[in-house]
């Protein structure tokens, strides 16, 4: 470890070390980036996304009450149906004679438990081909869920519902005009549900868990409820919490992401919303904030994109609406967020950031045509996200 390492890490631990953490303090360390020792990373974007208070003294309490409030959500959402499902209508409390499941009415719980069905197919769909070029999300959780996995709780399990509903993929691809496509050509992923492994009774691969959190999201939000491209926003945020060297931390990785997403998906929700994209609050309006700074920034490369008729729509859909996760490795996407979260307007600095990545190219997009240049947007040439950042700071600065 270099001494300017070390040096890096300690002060870290002086600004978190303080009875109140300065936030102040912390933002402009974390916007540099934030290391990964010692859990200081999950630590720092607990605090930046409003999980945890600046008041140390209110973590402990806090922490236990909020994940205390995810185990009741998963009593709630999936443990109960899933008992009343299992009983199949003998003696339950919970679902009446009168409620059938073939009962047409809109409010009866078959109803909402078969609509559920819809959304968890898409969810499940999405999750399991998170990062396919990693391992991680294959592989078994060493906290799987106590709740859930418990032998005595005989009910039905979303590993069970989605291997038993008869619902065809094709019924629940509902997305959204514009997010058909959010795959980034460096991926692919297996083509049916047979191609993955399923592991054995007792284990929990880390995509399920992802899985859960988007169900009891979905379930607590029917307004949004879940929209593909949410799997992309989750997955660094778990893949993160549940890599975290404080065992004590990582145990609780599933609670602490679901509130950390929460917070997250508060600010960027309208990005999901197709209702909303015309608004001053939408993607729409977005994505012409990027045109309108890089016509300040550099009039002659905006010309250049305009004459070829490249619009916005093309390329900035998805770095905006999934905060560059799917334009760079997990590692590179990781350390984009630290600037992100760090900047308290983040994502404006987001739209920076993305005038970076033109910017960083314009001598080829200005050599291109317009087949060449749509290529080099939806699959970006450059990797090195410190090159990124710095030209996006550098914007930033000339303001």
């Amino acid at each position: 470890m270099s001494r300017l390492h070390r040096s890096r890490i300690a002060d870290f631990q002086e600004v978190l070390g303080e009875p109140t953490v300065a936030l102040a303090k912390l933002r402009d360390l974390c916007f540099s980036g934030i290391p990964f020792d010692g859990g200081l990373r999950c630590l720092c974007w607990k605090i930046l996304l409003n999980y945890l208070p600046l008041e140390k003294a209110l973590w402990s309490s806090l922490l236990k009450k909020q994940r205390d409030l995810y185990s009741q959500f998963l009593k709630e959402m999936i443990i109960q149906p899933g008992i009343a499902k299992a009983n199949l209508g003998v003696s339950r409390e919970d679902v009446t004679l009168e409620d059938h499941p073939l009962n047409p009415n809109p409010d009866s719980r078959w109803n909402t438990y078969f609509k559920d069905n819809e959304v968890l197919l898409q969810i499940d769909k999405d999750v399991r081909r998170l990062y396919p070029d990693m391992a991680f999300f294959q592989r078994p959780t060493d906290y799987p869920c106590l709740l859930i996995l418990d032998p005595q709780n005989e009910f039905e399990t979303l590993r069970k519902r989605v291997e038993q509903t008869t619902l065809k993929s094709q019924t629940v691809a509902r997305n959204r005009s514009g997010v058909t496509n959010v795959s980034s050509p460096l991926k692919t992923a297996p083509n049916s549900l047979s191609e993955y492994e399923v592991l054995p009774n007792g284990c929990e691969a880390h995509w399920e868990v992802v899985e859960r959190i988007l169900f009891i999201y979905a379930k607590l939000n029917p307004g949004i409820a879940y929209v593909q491209g949410m799997n992309e926003i989750v997955g660094p945020l778990y893949y993160t919490f549940a890599t975290d060297p404080n065992s004590e931390w990582k145990e609780h990785a599933e609670a602490d992401t679901f509130f950390c997403f929460t917070n997250l998906m508060a600010e960027i929700r309208d990005n999901f919303i197709k209702s909303l994209d015309d608004s001053q609050c939408g993607i729409t309006y977005k994505m012409e904030k990027v045109y309108s700074t890089l016509k300040e920034k550099d009039v002659e490369l905006y010309l250049k994109l305009q004459e070829q008729n490249i619009k916005p729509q093309f390329f900035a859909f998805r770095w905006l609406t999934l905060l560059l996760s799917q334009e760079f490795l997990l590692p590179d996407v990781i350390r984009i967020w630290d600037s992100l979260f760090a900047d308290d307007k983040r994502f404006d600095f987001l739209l920076l950031v993305c005038c970076a990545m033109l910017t960083l190219i314009r001598d080829q997009l200005l050599e291109g045509d317009f087949t060449l240049n749509m290529r080099l947007l939806q699959d970006y040439p450059i990797s090195d996200v410190h090159l990124i950042l710095k030209k996006a700071k550098e914007l930033q600065d000339s303001k």
